[in-house]
């Protein structure tokens, strides 16, 4: 009964959000699909003989420092430096994590130069995110959070991103 109710919830605000048009919105939703992508495929193509291994581990590590950029209290909650937190938190706007996701991508498909694997995924939904973030910034939509993901949805007062 309880699940069934926070269940119901989750879905009402998901696709509640899904009709926002909030382009952030929808890249935090890409942007934890590529954090899956990135790792999983990330380990999957580690088994290859070709220089897709060190695209590999790249991509893995991307996913790693897209978990701390998408999920900030992270930063709080493991013990990082205080540089690496500094780093993180430049990607505070939707410019900016529209670009990081672009140079993701661009890393990514570079690994397809060698061998075309599944890693080709990981890159399309990386590109996907970057331009949703992009997007929300030539908006002028704030960064907002996904109530969803315990952010504050479409409820956030904050200006718009400036370049």
């Amino acid at each position: 009964m309880f699940q069934s109710i926070i269940l119901d919830r989750m879905k009402s605000t998901f696709f509640g959000e899904l009709k926002s048009w909030n382009f952030s919105i929808y890249a935090q939703w890409l942007g934890i699909l590529s954090i899956l992508l990135c790792i999983i495929l990330g380990i999957v193509n580690l088994f290859h003989v070709t220089l897709v291994v060190l695209f590999s581990a790249l991509t893995i590590v991307e996913g790693v420092m897209l978990i701390f950029i998408e999920l900030p209290f992270l930063t709080r909650i493991c013990p990082v430096s205080e540089k690496f937190q500094a780093f993180t938190s430049i990607f505070e706007s939707n410019y900016y994590r529209g670009l990081i996701y672009s140079i993701f991508a661009l890393v990514t498909f570079l690994g397809c130069i060698f061998s075309a694997t599944s890693l080709i995924a990981a890159g399309v939904v990386l590109s996907l995110t970057g331009l949703c973030y992009t997007f929300a910034g030539i908006k002028g939509q704030a960064f907002t959070s996904s109530s969803t993901l315990g952010g504050t949805g479409g409820n956030n007062d904050a200006p718009a991103d400036a370049v």
